[in-house]
């Protein structure tokens, strides 16, 4: 099946996401570069973290008819800005498109949601592959012209096969992971092979509910809000730096299967939000907290 891609914005840009140590003039001095360059900022947001005395930025330009070739831009960037200021830094281009590889297990909706999406055209995205520990689910790839990879866990040959995992992830060149209600807890050195690559969905309670039917015990406590939560993964479990999260009220009148329901709904549209973000290059990650740039 092959995606529509008339809903994409067609671009020439470049996407620099900066962060370190604050100091006056570094808005003035990145915003310089480009100006003298003769690039066209289209988008420009920043953030001091006044407690961690971090300065943060996202800013994008428009690379027609920028003075410097694309291939030696960092390289400027780099030696003129980078360097004297200790700035951590990214640089991005529009007309590269990620690589994204789905893990599933049994459940659909998220999966669903996202191929919508993808094949709607909404995303800049490549998928190449779907990754399953169960074959439940290998028909919808089928569906949409996907390639389905099955790999079977259980606690003796898990390291095997989360190396034949990255195998086949470096053959597809992936850029990164979204676990669409994969239920596997991924080792920590496969996590480090993609540090803030690999996104997370997962229901979030007030109060938390631990096990496998948290909306069983949720109804059994009466919850009055229920919600999602997406996040980079981090090899400590479902404590990785947090993308994006929305909550609904529920009441008494809510049944067992009704709470489900709300809570798929809210981890497609959680999920599929947070890889929106992390394809627009809108995500900076620093110790394990995110700023997320509108």
């Amino acid at each position: 099946m092959k995606t529509i891609k008339t809903l994409r914005e067609k671009k020439n840009t470049a996407i620099l996401l900066i962060h370190c140590p604050d100091k006056q003039g570094i808005l003035a001095t990145v915003t310089e570069f480009l100006n003298k360059n003769k690039g066209n900022i289209i988008y420009l947001d920043q953030h001091v973290d006044r407690q961690e005395k971090i300065f943060y930025m996202r800013v994008e330009w428009e690379l027609d008819g920028f003075a410097i070739p694309a291939d030696k831009i960092g390289e400027y960037f780099e030696t003129l800005i980078a360097a004297p200021l200790q700035m951590n830094w990214k640089l991005y281009f529009s007309d590269d498109t990620p690589r994204m590889a789905l893990f599933v297990s049994k459940m659909p909706h998220c999966l669903f949601d996202i191929l919508a999406r993808y094949t709607a055209g909404e995303w800049d995205v490549e998928i190449p592959v779907i990754v399953s520990n169960h074959e439940t689910l290998k028909p919808v790839a089928e569906r949409f012209g996907i390639d389905f990879q099955y790999f079977p866990i259980n606690r003796e040959n898990k390291a095997e096969q989360e190396k034949a995992e990255f195998d086949l992830l470096k053959k597809y060149n992936i850029d990164f992971v979204v676990l669409a209600r994969y239920m596997q807890i991924l080792s920590e050195d496969f996590v480090k092979k993609y540090p803030n690559k690999i996104i997370n969905i997962h229901h979030s309670f007030l109060p938390a509910f631990a096990g496998a039917k948290p909306y069983h015990a949720a109804h059994e406590r009466g919850v009055k809000i229920i919600g999602a939560t997406s996040h980079y993964v981090t090899s400590e479990l479902d404590a990785g730096p947090i993308i994006e999260q929305d909550v609904t009220r529920c009441s008494h009148v809510d049944t067992v299967q009704k709470l489900v329901r709300k809570g798929r709904d809210l981890e497609k549209i959680v999920l599929s939000q947070a890889v929106y973000k992390h394809l627009q290059r809108k995500i900076l990650v620093f110790k394990n907290r995110t700023v997320v740039f509108n």
